[in-house]
C-alpha cells in the first residue's frame, strides 16, 4: 500500500499541558554554565589510548570490534551513566580531552568508535550504509533532493536525526564559523503549547517525510510518521523541516494546509529565537553526543582552509542505545524493511559500500 497522509489525528497518548524536567532547558541558562562539558581525566585518557594500542596489536578491524575488545574498566561505567543522561536527562554533553595531536586519524577514529560501543550499537546513517560518517564539505547543493546537509558548508536548520543518539568527533575545525548549536525539543513543544495551544495537537499528527532518494526497492519515496510520541512519561520528537518540505514534491503527498505551515513556521521561529539554543565551538578532539528525541542540533555556515589537509573534518556516529527509551517501531523513519525507527537509515542494496565509512 502506498503511503498517504491522514487528515485526522491518530489516537495517541499525549501529555496534558507543558512538560517539566531536565530535558526542558533554554540555552540562555546554560551559556555560562559548563556543567554540560565532561572532561577526560589523565587516567581515562591513558586507559583509552591503551585500548587503542591493544586493538592495533591484535590487528582488529573496526567493524569486528565489540565493547569487550575495547576494554575501558573505569571509563565504561561513566559512559553508561552519560548514556542515561542523554536518554532521560538533559539530552546532550560534550566530552573534552581526547589528545588528537598524539593520534593518527585512524587511531582517533578507533578511540571514538570504542567509546560509542560502550554506549550503544552503531547504525547506518545513509543509503550507502555508513556506520562512521565523515562530515566534510563535498561541494554539494542542498537544493538537490539527494543531498544531505552534512555534505555542504551551509548553515543547517535545527533538526534531529534517525537514531537514538548522534555523536560528532572534531578532527579538524573550520577556518571560520561552523558553530554547533543544540536546543531542547521539549522546550519547543512547551512554547507551542503556551503560544498556540490550538496548534499543539499537530505534534502528534502523522506527517509525510521525504526519503531524499534513499528508499529501498519497493518502498515509497516518502513515509508517514508523527513528529512526537509520548511513552513512559517521556516526550520524543523527530523534526527535519527540509524533509517535510521536500516531501511535497511527490504527487501522492497531500498539499500542506495553512494550519500546518503555521505550525512548522512557529517551531522554526522558536528554535531560532535568541537565547533558546546553546552554541558551542568545536576544538580538535571534542566529542559531542546528542539525544535525537530531546535535542535539536544545528550548525552555522563555515569557511574552510584552502589546504586540503586542514579542511573541516568531523567523524559522526549514529547509535542505538543499549537501554534506550521506548519509542514506536516505525517512529521517525516509517516501516522500512524490518528496520525500526531507532535503527538509522536502511542501506540500499545497489549503493552499499563495503567498509561503510569505517577504517579497516
Amino acid at each position: 500500500m502506498s503511503a498517504t497522509a491522514t487528515s485526522e489525528d491518530p489516537i495517541v497518548d499525549r501529555p496534558h499541558g507543558t512538560i517539566d524536567g531536565p530535558a526542558a532547558w533554554y540555552g540562555r541558562d546554560l551559556q555560562h554554565d559548563d556543567s554540560w562539558i565532561e572532561g577526560l581525566s589523565s587516567a581515562e585518557v591513558d586507559e583509552l589510548l591503551s585500548a587503542v594500542r591493544q586493538v592495533e596489536a591484535r590487528d582488529l578491524a573496526m567493524l569486528d570490534l565489540s565493547a569487550d575488545d575495547f576494554a575501558l574498566p573505569t571509563l565504561a561505567p561513566r559512559l553508561r551513566a552519560l548514556a542515561a543522561e542523554l536518554d532521560r536527562g538533559r539530552g546532550f554533553w560534550l566530552l573534552r580531552g581526547l589528545p588528537i595531536d598524539r593520534l593518527t586519524e585512524r587511531q582517533a577514529a578507533f578511540a571514538y568508535w570504542g567509546l560509542g560501543l560502550h554506549m550503544g550499537t552503531p547504525v547506518s546513517q545513509n543509503a550507502r550504509g555508513h556506520l562512521l560518517g565523515h562530515v566534510t564539505d563535498e561541494g554539494r547543493d542542498l537544493n538537490d533532493h539527494g543531498t544531505r546537509g552534512y555534505q555542504t558548508r551551509l548553515r543547517l536548520p535545527y533538526h534531529t536525526d534517525s537514531s537514538d543518539v548522534v555523536g560528532l568527533l572534531c578532527l579538524q575545525p573550520s577556518k571560520r564559523g561552523g558553530l554547533s548549536s543544540v536546543a531542547s525539543t521539549t522546550s519547543a513543544y512547551n512554547e507551542v503549547v503556551r503560544r498556540r495551544p490550538d496548534l499543539a495537537h499537530l505534534w502528534f499528527r502523522e506527517w509525510c517525510y521525504d526519503r531524499r532518494n534513499e528508499e529501498r526497492p519497493g518502498e515509497d519515496p516518502f513515509f508517514r510518521t508523527p513528529l512526537a510520541t509520548w511513552n513512559d512519561g517521556l516526550l520524543s520528537i523527530r523534526y527535519v523541516r527540509n524533509f517535510l518540505d521536500s516531501a511535497q514534491r511527490h504527487e501522492a503527498v497531500p498539499r500542506r494546509t495553512e494550519e500546518e505551515t503555521e505550525f512548522l513556521d512557529l517551531v522554526d521561529e522558536i528554535a531560532n529565537e535568541p537565547g533558546f539554543a546553546l552554541n558551542m565551538d568545536f576544538r580538535p578532539g571534542d566529542i559531542q553526543f546528542v539525544c535525537n528525541y530531546s535535542t535539536f542540533h544545528s550548525r552555522t555556515a563555515y569557511e574552510d582552509h584552502e589546504d586540503p589537509d586542514r579542511k573541516r573534518h568531523l567523524l559522526r556516529l549514529w547509535l542505538t542505545l543499549k537501554d534506550g527509551r521506548p519509542v514506536p517501531a516505525d517512529f521517525g523513519r516509517g516501516t522500512q524493511a524490518g528496520v525500526s525507527g531507532r535503527g538509522g537509515i536502511a542501506p540500499v542494496p545497489d549503493q552499499v559500500e563495503a567498509l561503510a565509512g569505517t577504517y579497516p
